[in-house]
């Protein structure tokens, strides 16, 4: 049998008896790899778990049980959760910040990435560095001189207040994910597209968007995500109850009926649960757009 022979014979997969192929064996990971996953999971899983699960108890099983099943399922906490206007219009103000911060957010990161990803000119690359160190800088750390700049913008006590500080943070990891997409773009494409009479801002919103769709909508769940659970600066800017957004409408409500427990579990369990299922809905494009960026 000659080498060419034997190398064929070990490539072709044996047939079962029936004349179909095998399938080829799938390896498992190390079991020590899943049990500390499932873990990790339980731990991240569990808080979350008892609160909704909390909000069917009645005040009474709380007490006397606090770990254990409703019995009987109560939903009058939820019905009188949503039956309260202060809830809705928390809603409506973590809807109208989430989608302001999201869209000016990806806005101008796809702007910024296009410029450092795609011209050369001097400091591109500390540019780039200064927004890869706005990572590593808290909003914590800024709150006091960025709740003075709001004040004297006049923005105190104003959604917009939070918008453009939300923005402002959320621009780093934008421009971080955004740019190796838009890196990725080979440079013929731009030519061809030169060549047949498109400028660069027609280039921009035909080539650029399309092709780093993945990445755009990658950035876009972050910073919508980030907006919806931020509380923070809404604590700092925010004074007006009818401004509050959920993360301040829970505070409020709990500081209300603190002795309400399964009303309060409730109250935040409707509040978590719109982020949670956006999130769940786009885990796979935030995963795709994350190795997106690894890979460019």
């Amino acid at each position: 049998m000659t080498t060419e022979n034997l190398s064929t014979s070990l490539l072709v997969q044996p047939k079962r008896p029936g004349g179909r192929r095998q399938a080829p064996k799938v390896r498992w990971g190390s079991p020590g790899v899943y049990l500390i996953a499932i873990v990790l999971i339980t731990i991240c899983i569990t808080p979350v778990l008892y609160i909704v699960i909390g909000g069917f108890r009645t005040n009474a099983q709380i007490t006397v049980d606090p770990s254990g099943f409703p019995s009987p399922w109560e939903i009058a906490n939820y019905g009188d959760v949503l039956a309260s206007s202060e809830f809705w219009t928390a809603m409506m103000n973590s809807t109208i910040s989430a989608v302001g911060t999201t869209a000016g957010a990806v806005l101008l990161g796809v702007m910024a990435s296009y410029v450092i990803a795609r011209y050369d000119f001097g400091g591109r690359g500390a540019m780039y560095a200064l927004f890869a160190a706005g990572l590593m800088f808290p909003i914590t750390v800024a709150i006091t001189p960025l709740y003075l700049l709001i004040r004297n913008l006049g923005l105190v006590n104003s959604l917009a207040g939070i918008i453009l500080p939300q923005i402002a943070f959320a621009l780093p990891t934008t421009i971080i994910i955004l740019v190796p997409f838009l890196r990725a773009i080979p440079k013929d494409l731009e030519e061809a597209a030169s060549i047949d009479g498109a400028s660069r801002l027609g280039f921009f919103w035909r080539m650029v968007i399309p092709l780093s769709l993945p990445g755009v909508i990658t950035v876009g769940i972050l910073a919508f995500v980030g907006s919806w659970n931020g509380y923070m600066l809404p604590l700092f800017i925010l004074s007006d109850q009818s401004l509050f957004t959920l993360p301040l409408g829970v505070q409020n409500f709990a500081s209300q009926y603190s002795v309400d427990t399964a009303r309060v579990l409730a109250y935040t369990s409707l509040s978590m649960l719109p982020a949670l299922l956006f999130f769940s809905l786009f885990e796979r494009r935030i995963v795709g757009g994350l190795t997106g960026a690894v890979k460019g």
